[in-house]
């Protein structure tokens, strides 16, 4: 395979996030557009194209990764953490009677394995139990002994470090008040503390291949940004996402987190719930002196602590392929999730005293009365925003936080 036609002609047009046979196959992809003569430009254009075969275009981005990787010239410390609530399934390889079964402690081990090689990045892993009711954190300490990387994979328990006197988790009771965001904050907590230049946060599936670290790295360590965000909604990121599980309501719903929190969404930061970001350690240092929230809001959060600093920012396209059977949105409700989303938001952009729509804030605490309100309006879509671009989403001369408030009057009768 030596050129891009004859590349394309071997990459598939699917990629199953439970399959050893397809990780494998996807590196031997990439390793194939890496020994290419190719043209960026001419690469750039298939990428983009949602035509070109999916396994094609996620393979760009490991390629991008590994020339990333191979370009760092000093030696980076990096830690790796990702939270475990109900992951009890998706940590098992896929069979039939594991029908959801990811294999991810392992196939996250291979990935940073195959991206690191022959590198001067040096990697741990450091997985979070939230408190998870089917102990997926003792799951994840026997397949680390199983497959002899208790040295590169730590498993901490959240519950386990509660309470605590002084630090970031000083006002968390116990794992049952955080959402993700308590288990993260553990995991970078315990990264500084063992001394690790930068952290990167994850999911615990399979939906983020670790083989793109180098995207995150690259400018990180050549181009001294403390803060780098992966960003699904660039024109050359891979994003396959089961949008048909929310209603036409979402757009409700990102019209009001994107007013709350405008001075975010105005830098351009329009994915902030990627789960693909870096950030160095003196900026993390800062964030985990106060953290505003434990839950799922805790990215915004994060990069709103970041602006206060006036940390520079930026933003890198990558791969995505959703898995979203057993992620917590669903089992625990999305609705659930975007009730901490937005409320979470708010709280952390008033404690960080950043500038924010108050009118929409008044209307959402108003109209937004838990669960049952959100639910109801997940399926409906007032006018003003049914052409709306996901660019215009919250823009008030689109739809203004009054006429929101009339909508919201209307729908309850």
């Amino acid at each position: 395979m030596n050129t891009i036609q004859e590349i394309l002609h071997e990459s598939r047009t699917t990629f199953d996030l439970k399959s050893s046979e397809n990780q494998d196959h996807l590196y031997s992809i990439a390793e194939a557009l890496m020994d290419s003569s190719t043209n960026l430009d001419e690469l750039h254009t298939q990428v983009k194209d949602s035509v070109t075969r999916l396994e094609f275009r996620m393979a760009y981005h490991l390629m991008s990764s590994l020339k990333a990787m191979l370009s760092i010239d000093r030696p980076v410390k990096v830690a790796v953490v990702f939270a475990m609530w109900g992951e009890q399934n998706r940590l098992r390889p896929y069979s039939a009677e594991n029908p959801h079964g990811e294999d991810t402690l392992r196939t996250k081990v291979k990935q940073l394995d195959w991206i690191t090689k022959g590198t001067d990045v040096t990697w741990k892993l450091y997985a979070v139990d939230d408190g998870c009711p089917h102990d997926s954190g003792a799951m994840a300490m026997e397949i680390a002994e199983s497959i002899g990387e208790q040295g590169r994979v730590e498993v901490l328990f959240l519950e386990k470090a509660l309470p605590q006197s002084e630090g970031p988790l000083k006002n968390l009771n116990s794992a049952n008040e955080s959402r993700k965001g308590g288990a993260i904050i553990y995991g970078a907590q315990r990264a500084m503390e063992d001394g690790f230049d930068a952290v990167i946060y994850t999911d615990a599936d399979n939906s983020v291949h670790l083989g793109q670290i180098g995207l995150l790295l690259q400018p990180y360590a050549l181009q001294n940004f403390p803060v780098v965000i992966g960003n699904r909604k660039d024109a050359l990121s891979v994003l396959v996402k089961q949008e048909n599980r929310w209603g036409v309501g979402i757009k409700v719903l990102r019209h009001m987190q994107r007013m709350i929190g405008r001075t975010i969404f105005d830098l351009g930061i329009r994915d902030t719930q990627a789960a693909f970001i870096l950030y160095d350690k003196s900026i993390l240092k800062e964030i985990l002196k106060a953290p505003s929230v434990y839950d799922f809001s805790f990215d915004s959060d994060w990069i709103a602590a970041s602006i206060v600093m006036k940390a520079p920012i930026h933003k890198v396209a990558f791969a995505f392929v959703d898995s979203f059977e057993e992620s917590a949105s669903i089992v625990q409700g999305p609705m659930t999730t975007w009730e901490t989303l937005l409320f979470g938001l708010l709280e952390s952009v008033r404690k960080r005293e950043l500038d924010y729509d108050e009118d929409m804030a008044s209307v959402m605490q108003e109209h937004v009365d838990g669960v049952p309100d959100l639910e109801r309006i997940i399926n409906l879509l007032p006018a003003q925003l049914e052409k709306a671009s996901d660019a215009q989403l919250g823009d008030p001369t689109v739809m203004s936080p009054a006429k929101l408030a009339e909508w919201f009057k209307e729908i309850k009768g």
